[in-house]
């Protein structure tokens, strides 16, 4: 596959003359507001005519010049083929050291700046990536990875695909508990939840913090509900089971909750009291317990 028609000796003359005028701005522009130039590095592996690497070099002389320690990417031609599309793209290195590539996440974009492909590609073959250098790749997108049914073939540009950070998880308040906890309960709590291991993607547990024998009979328990996935969720009945030490079941029973909500990835702790009638061992230990919802059959 062609990635570069040939030139005609005008527009060769043409080219020469500006990569000749890029090749002297890029010099007085060095040392101006500390941005730095790049040399082009082209994997051992591949095979380029005189013409080609010519044409990759004068590319590489229009693109604009780094700023020290940046790994960018720049496109410098789409070619569509079939139900997908090739991306020819300059990887780009002013890190003080040679840095090496395992996976990167693409964005095609257009030119309001929305995306309209993207896909996650595999670098393993790239090799290192040497400082201050730049390396020309190829990306095949797959129908798959459009996001819109025509991928134009001006207008674009790639980037990177910035993942958030996870977010840290936090405390989740009811208003009633914020206006009863004292301030120490409260930084009580946001440290215990601060400290507790990381929920898997999606988790959802129950984790016991207090359990108290009422006067009447009934059981008292306090239960931090936590919830590892990225969306809120609604609770309108839990069932419960209270474990204590020596794995008897100290009292299980169900409960009804109105608009009660576990914001994303944050915890919420809730009382839950078992009446008399429900508790079914007198004089537990609660030197350890647990608290769970059954499993389902």
């Amino acid at each position: 596959m062609a990635l570069f028609k040939r030139k005609t000796k005008k527009e060769k003359t043409l080219e020469q003359d500006q990569l000749q005028e890029q090749q002297q701005n890029d010099l007085n522009a060095d040392d101006q507001d500390g941005l730095v130039k790049t040399t082009l590095s082209f994997h051992p592996d591949w095979e380029l005519t005189s013409q080609e690497k010519y044409v990759y070099q004068f590319k590489h002389r229009q693109l604009p010049l780094l700023k020290p320690n940046q790994i960018a990417i720049n496109g410098i031609k789409l070619i569509n083929f079939d139900e997908g599309f090739v991306v020819v793209a300059i990887l780009r290195n002013t890190l003080p050291k040679a840095i090496r590539f395992e996976a990167v996440d693409l964005l095609l974009l257009d030119e309001n700046g929305q995306a309209i492909a993207k896909k996650q590609f595999e670098l393993d073959g790239m090799d290192e990536l040497p400082s201050m250098t730049s390396r020309p790749w190829r990306f095949l997108f797959s129908s798959e990875d459009k996001l819109v049914d025509k991928i134009p073939e001006e207008g674009w540009k790639i980037a990177f695909e910035l993942k958030k950070s996870a977010a840290v998880h936090q405390l989740d308040l009811e208003e009633s508990w914020e206006n009863q906890i004292s301030p120490s309960q409260k930084e009580h709590l946001e440290k215990m939840v601060a400290s507790l291991p990381a929920l898997s993607p999606g988790e959802v547990n129950f984790m016991g913090i207090e359990a108290k024998h009422g006067s009447e009979g009934n059981l008292a328990v306090t239960v931090l509900i936590r919830n590892g996935s990225e969306k809120n969720i609604q609770l309108e009945q839990i069932p419960l089971i209270v474990e204590d030490a020596a794995g008897d079941i100290i009292c299980q029973g169900g409960f009804k909750l109105e608009k009660f909500e576990v914001k994303a990835n944050t915890s919420k702790p809730w009382t839950f009291i078992f009446p008399k009638e429900l508790v079914q061992k007198q004089q537990p230990d609660l030197s350890k317990w647990k608290v769970y919802p059954p499993q389902k059959k």
